[in-house]
This record gives structure tokens, C-alpha cells and sequence, in this order.
């Protein structure tokens, strides 16, 4: 994907990117089925095109965001079996 990076979770191929704002960073890592998201992401958006989102909160890189606990989750992403307090890694791992 042009614009990201790729990093390998249990043999998938994800892309995230890391977007430095004035105060902070939008952070993302994406799928083939689905994202995950930092605090930045609005579910009821998500909610609203049917997509697969996870997000986590209080994270500074996507390091972070593997490790972090999983707070909220779209009806898309529940279906795939990510459901709140696993962390980005397990949530990666079903949406990957």
C-alpha cells in the first residue's frame, strides 16, 4: 500500500502508518479485514460503513498499540472475534 509501511504479524502481511500532528500522532494499523485504530478514529463512523475497527487509547507508536488493551470495537470487528480488553496484537491477529 502505497504511503505505509508493512509489518509482519504471525506470518500476515499488515500496513500501518504513523502521522505526527501538532499535538500528537495518528496512529493505524490495517488488515485485510479490518484496523486498528488510536484514539483519533470515530467508531460511529466505522459503525456507520460497516467496517472492522479496534481501537486502543493512551499509545505513542505502533509498538505500543500491539501491546495496549483493545477499548472499544465496531459490530464488524465483533463478528471477526476481536471483542475489548484483548490487546491490538490478538485484535491484529483475526483481522489480519
Amino acid at each position: 500500500m502505497e504511503g505505509c509501511n508493512q509489518l509482519m504479524i504471525d506470518g500476515k502481511t499488515c500496513w500501518y502508518v504513523e502521522f505526527p500532528t501538532p499535538k500528537t500522532r495518528l496512529l493505524a494499523v490495517r488488515g485485510e479485514k479490518g484496523i486498528l485504530g488510536c484514539g483519533y478514529f470515530n467508531m460511529a463512523v466505522a459503525e456507520k460503513i460497516d467496517e472492522a475497527l479496534a481501537i486502543v487509547r493512551g499509545v505513542q507508536s505502533v509498538e505500543d498499540m500491539l501491546e495496549a488493551e483493545v477499548k472499544k470495537v465496531s459490530p464488524a470487528a465483533q463478528v471477526l472475534g476481536v471483542h475489548a480488553g484483548m490487546t491490538g496484537r490478538e485484535a491484529m491477529q483475526l483481522m489480519a
